[in-house]
């Protein structure tokens, strides 16, 4: 008799797994689809000391976040600052902001941008090349990546990985 309880359990069971609506649920909340994330990876804000003769580029890996590829190109911007540090790091003195080919970036007031193309999921690259400046003393400087909100999308931050404190000795 027990047995017959558990088959007829075990039964009903599969009737009701069986007989439950599949349904599509959209692949998220309408309001956040076309709100993104760029971070640097890893996904932290840990400091970077590096010595100022070093000729490698710096390279800091930014994951922009994204579930669709869309028909626009989706833009994170990031900035360079040395406010509030007692020896700061002087552009074109110190560093560069160089593309992959080491070629200089320009900015009037220190801000640049990544495009990630039909803001798709993806890696990018911050680079900095360092100019060996024969000054004593360790300089510093921020990257911070910055919010970007415009009509047709905003590309956002986490607060744990949107800065990338570097000391050039």
């Amino acid at each position: 008799m027990k047995s017959i309880k558990y088959i007829a359990f075990a039964i009903a069971t599969v009737v009701a797994l069986i007989s439950c609506e599949k349904k599509d649920y959209p692949m998220g909340v309408e309001e956040l689809e076309h709100h993104y994330y760029a971070i640097f990876v890893p996904n932290n804000n840990t400091a970077v000391t590096v010595a100022k003769t070093q000729t490698a580029l710096l390279k800091f890996p930014v994951q922009f976040y994204s579930s669709y590829t869309r028909d626009y190109n989706a833009v994170a911007k990031y900035a360079v600052t040395t406010s509030g540090f007692a020896n700061p790091a002087q552009r074109g003195v110190d560093y560069n902001i160089v593309d992959k080919n080491g070629t200089a970036l320009t900015s009037a007031d220190s801000t640049y941008t990544i495009t990630f193309p039909q803001a798709k999921q993806t890696m990018d690259t911050i680079y900095i090349k360092l100019l060996n400046n024969p000054v004593a003393g360790a300089r510093k400087v921020d990257v911070l990546i910055l919010e970007n909100i415009t009509q047709q999308f905003t590309v956002d931050f986490f607060s744990t990985a949107c800065r990338r404190p570097i000391t050039i000795n």
